[in-house]
């Protein structure tokens, strides 16, 4: 066991939480506001692209980082528009761009560097800055967000309209809150909060942008939101502990063998972080109280 839990799982851990920690406090915005944001996948795999594509055309990492951004911005502003100008089921739409993220990429790949399956390899010097123990600036960026997020949700008028907004929008209507102005800000947070995440994958993690490469992480960001309750502070113990999980599918490959002295296949090993989303989605989603506008459309009286 000394062999599995030992510093470079720490280290692990801390790096493979950071895109959840992003993606989880996009999604936190956006449904403290009441809209339901199923689209945190293809807002990632949005980000994770554009971040790729725009560092290896321009070798700058921080350009990358920043057009990923906007293409998490755009997103966001496109799935605003259908479910909140045009009331679209939110779970569907949410659904339909990730499948249209999924595809979309895969076509422009093609289309720029004749490949589906990944564009190409960015040189080590133009990825993210990393530092201690190949800790990334953008993994200290996500933990520096868990206070800024907790003050602005506490502390600040626009996180009491927010959370008004998401609990009862008729209220902070008649008390003078432009709710749906508030609702497009939220979810263009969102988006912007969740391509940070799969800018990372790409451009800190990685050094390239590969088909599918966010793996759910978006589905798992939202089970980390719920087993927070929607709270700042524990969306980040929620994201280190699925961070850990499959840190530790990782360590114990070729460690933890059957009682016959053979390995454990490497599938049961990897499917871990996805079962443990499964049972955290169907034993916590009960014990949480989601906000109570949640997923419902606000008409204008």
């Amino acid at each position: 066991m000394q062999e599995v839990f030992t510093f470079a799982l720490l280290f692990s851990s801390i790096r493979l939480a950071t895109p959840l920690i992003f993606a989880a406090l996009g999604g936190l915005f956006s449904e403290r506001s009441g809209v339901i944001n199923i689209a945190l996948e293809g807002m990632m795999l949005a980000g994770a692209f554009t971040a790729a594509v725009v560092t290896f055309e321009y070798q700058s990492a921080f350009l990358g980082f920043l057009s990923a951004l906007m293409a998490g911005a755009f997103v966001g502003v496109v799935y605003a528009l259908c479910v909140i100008r045009f009331e679209a089921n939110q779970v569907v739409t949410g659904f339909a761009i990730n499948l249209l993220m999924l595809g979309l990429p895969q076509f422009l790949s093609g289309a720029i560097y004749d490949s589906t399956g990944s564009t190409p390899q960015i040189p080590k010097e133009h990825l993210l800055p990393q530092f201690f123990n190949n800790v990334s600036i953008a993994s200290i960026l996500a933990f520096a967000l868990i206070p800024i997020c907790w003050y602005v949700f506490y502390k600040t008028p626009f996180g009491l309209r927010l959370r008004a907004v998401g609990e009862n929008p008729e209220a902070a209507d008649a008390a003078g809150v432009d709710v749906t102005r508030l609702r497009y800000t939220a979810v263009i947070i969102s988006g912007i909060l969740a391509a940070a995440g799969g800018a990372y994958l790409s451009i800190g993690q990685s050094s390239l942008f590969t088909r599918g490469m966010t793996a759910g992480r978006g589905f798992i960001a939202l089970a980390a939101l719920i087993l927070a309750k929607w709270r700042p502070v524990p969306v980040l113990f929620a994201c280190l502990f699925f961070g850990f999980t499959e840190a530790l599918s990782f360590q114990i490959q070729g460690i933890i063998k059957l009682p016959s002295g053979e390995d454990i296949p490497v599938q049961f090993i990897q499917i871990i972080p996805y079962v443990l989303t499964i049972i955290v989605l169907a034993g916590f989603i009960g014990l949480s109280r989601p906000p109570k506008a949640l997923g419902i459309p606000y008409r204008k009286e």
